[in-house]
């Protein structure tokens, strides 16, 4: 099966036909996850959502096939809300999107690049939520924190996954369904979690991610916390 066709599996095929999901995150533990939110393509509180996850105040890194509609062109971005810390009708912070930027190699041939399928979205307003720091240390375990669209109201996580390259993807065998597209893969980094990647889709049960590249760290603004090793 290749890559595309794993795509497309994660954004359409019925939830019972993807892996088990992930764990119900403690509700003790949803305040520090409050840089995790919910994408809203359609508004503040649409269905059929990804996850994203602030990297800086005004910064949310996601995929980039979740600003495109099902046609695969890009939505409009005055549509589009993130909602950081959403638990069941309360929530963290939220801002509209004021413009989104896709890797440049997302599209660089006339269909999505699985392997670049990464979009930072700029907020209208900065977040005074802490944000997630990125970096590029594969070191395992592996985390993956987001929201998936048969359970939208509550974060859900796992935090001993596995993982190993898998061409240019990391791969995790931590389970995915619909709605954890854009989620952050994580490492452990001090006594919290660095961003590693990217969740874009699901193969034999497990999440292939998009890493961290240099793209995304050059979109990055003054004084984000990066790690430079």
């Amino acid at each position: 099966m290749n890559l595309l066709i794993v795509l497309f599996l994660l954004i359409v095929v019925p939830h019972h036909a993807l892996a088990q999901s992930l764990q119900p995150l403690p509700l003790t533990d949803q305040p520090r996850w409050n840089a995790v939110g919910r994408v809203n393509t359609g508004g503040f509180s649409s269905r059929g959502t990804c996850t994203g996850s602030l990297i800086a105040p005004d910064l949310v890194l996601t995929a980039a096939h979740c600003v495109a509609g099902q046609d695969g062109l890009p939505v409009n971005a005055a549509r589009m809300t993130f909602v950081a810390g959403w638990l069941g009708g309360d929530y963290a912070a939220s801002s509209k999107v004021a413009r989104f930027e896709v890797h440049p190699e997302a599209y660089r041939m006339p269909r999505l690049d699985i392997e670049h399928d990464m979009a930072v979205l700029t907020l209208e307003t900065s977040l005074d939520i802490p944000s997630l720091p990125i970096t590029a240390r594969e070191t395992a375990p592996y985390a993956i924190v987001g929201y998936q669209n048969t359970h939208p109201n509550r974060l859900r996580a796992r935090f001993d996954c596995a993982g190993k390259r898998q061409h240019r993807l990391l791969r995790l065998n931590c389970p995915v369904v619909n709605g954890n597209s854009g989620s952050p893969a994580l490492v452990r980094e001090g006594d919290g979690w660095a961003i590693i990647g990217v969740v874009v889709a699901q193969s034999g049960g497990d999440a292939l991610v998009v890493p961290v590249d240099e793209w995304l760290r050059g979109r990055l603004v003054r004084g984000a916390p990066y790690p430079r090793e």
